[in-house]
């Protein structure tokens, strides 16, 4: 998949696409259904994605809470999964956001990508204030000379499918939940970092991972699915994973431990992607390193018996 990030700088090759537009946080089943409207509008070109970085909201609002789900490797990681061959990731500047809804249906879409088709959904808006609506997209493709299918928001257990939903579910400590309205597990993706190492000293060694600039799910620990993705130990595992603020030592910057199950080997600086598959319980502050143990046994326990189960 190409990655291309100036949209007055594309070559007469990667011109002549079509294209999904929208933020796509969590590559959702919603997401997952306009680019499948991208790919069948027209089958001959090649299959694109427009979006932007940092997301819209992160920089209308960069001192909000973390919001995202994915961070921008995480979500290039799952378009090309799904088939994407062009990810047209575009810079949400200043000179961006002003431009009129009209203005960037021309300069950006018309003469900067020179796609064919673009794919919308029905609550898209675009444009200087978010002023234009998928309707207006219309006229103006008609205008302009590409086409354009909105496609209508989905709906899973009658809620609309969206990113806003499975924040929700992850907060609330439901992954299956927020599962099914992604069509894959949550996943938090990133290198391994460096640790106090204090699960090494009761026997559980962890893998850590920031979940900087992360919408957090609850805190507590998780049966989860672990995918190295590259070096010398890459391959999928099942393991155990605490997300939170290690209250029983003190911290106060969130991170994510996994314990792989049945691996030994050096994972620092390794890219892994671990997904969230059921949250066993929250997170606690126990008396004494042997209860924490004891606790800890349960819950690899329990997380190899759902694993066990998928």
């Amino acid at each position: 998949m190409q990655i291309l990030r100036d949209y007055q700088f594309i070559e007469a090759a990667d011109r002549g696409a079509t294209a999904a537009i929208g933020n796509f946080d969590g590559v959702h089943r919603g997401h997952q259904s306009v680019i499948d409207l991208a790919r069948a509008a027209v089958p001959d070109a090649p299959l694109g994605v427009v979006t932007f970085e940092p997301h819209p909201r992160e920089f209308f609002a960069p001192d909000a809470p973390p919001f995202r789900l994915m961070g921008r490797d995480a979500r290039a990681h799952r378009l090309e999964k799904l088939g994407v061959q062009k990810l047209y990731e575009l810079a949400f500047n200043k000179s961006l956001a002003s431009l009129s809804p009209e203005a960037f249906a021309a300069q950006v879409l018309r003469d900067g990508l020179g796609l064919r088709h673009v794919v919308v959904g029905a609550d898209f808006c675009f444009g200087k204030a978010r002023a234009g609506t998928a309707a207006d997209l219309v006229r103006f493709g008609r205008d302009m000379g590409f086409g354009v299918t909105i496609a209508q928001l989905m709906e899973s257990d009658s809620q609309t499918v969206s990113s806003t939903a499975i924040r929700q579910a992850l907060t609330d400590g439901e992954p299956r939940t927020a599962a099914a309205m992604l069509g894959h597990w949550h996943r938090i993706e990133g290198p391994v970092i460096g640790g106090e190492q204090r699960g090494r000293e009761l026997g559980y060694p962890t893998a850590n991972m920031s979940i900087d600039g992360l919408h957090p799910p609850a805190f507590g620990v998780y049966a989860v699915l672990v995918d190295v993705l590259d070096g010398p130990h890459a391959g999928a595992y099942e393991g155990v994973a605490s997300l939170g603020v290690r209250p029983m030592f003190g911290e106060n910057k969130a991170n994510l431990e996994t314990f792989i199950f049945d691996f030994t080997g050096d994972l620092y600086g390794a890219p892994l992607s671990v997904a969230l598959v059921e949250h066993l319980r929250g997170e606690e502050k126990f008396d004494s390193l042997e209860a924490l143990i004891s606790q800890m046994d349960a819950d690899s326990a329990e997380a190899r018996r759902i694993l066990g189960a998928l």
